[in-house]
């Protein structure tokens, strides 16, 4: 009689299909381009193959992968060459049914990467903020302030588009 013993892939396999989609948009709210998302998610999951760090439960697992893409993201926005390079005019990252929606997600695309960050995991993932500011490795004070100057920004600009 033969027992069934998972392959340490399918534990990997199944934290993907767990994990991707959530880790795939963070990378996309701090780059902005789906290519580099994607590279982003997937350099994510490599580092979590190689370090294999072990976790008290999932919540300790998704937030370490949420700190690593962060970094990762982080780190490809300081490198020289994404300073260099030309946007595609008329390129959509992230698109929408509803047309409200679009525009709400294209101006949180447009805030700088600190606000963007903070307003995606409150708004989008629905983390509390000691969380956000475990992630991000800053104080809540920070995040909501953060958050507080996100929502200003967000709204002058809400505002100036409802004047046209």
């Amino acid at each position: 009689m033969q027992r069934s013993v998972p392959e340490p892939g399918d534990q990997v396999m199944s934290i993907y299909k767990a994990y991707a989609d959530t880790l795939f948009r963070i990378a996309m709210v701090h780059l902005g381009r789906r290519e580099d998302a994607e590279e982003a998610t997937h350099d994510t999951f490599i580092k979590f193959i190689e370090k294999a760090p072990t976790f008290n439960d999932a919540e300790h697992q998704k937030a370490w992968l949420i700190r690593v893409i962060t970094n990762h993201c982080k780190s490809l926005l300081g490198r020289g060459w994404r300073k260099r390079e030309v946007k595609l005019e008329g390129a959509d990252p992230l698109t929408t049914e509803n047309p409200e929606d679009q525009v709400l997600i294209e101006l949180v695309l447009s805030l700088p990467v600190k606000y963007r960050s903070v307003v995606h995991l409150y708004y989008y993932e629905d983390y509390p903020i000691r969380e956000i500011g475990a992630i991000l490795q800053i104080s809540e004070s920070a995040v909501k302030m953060r958050l507080q100057r996100g929502r200003q920004l967000l709204k002058l600009e809400l505002e100036g588009e409802e004047q046209l």
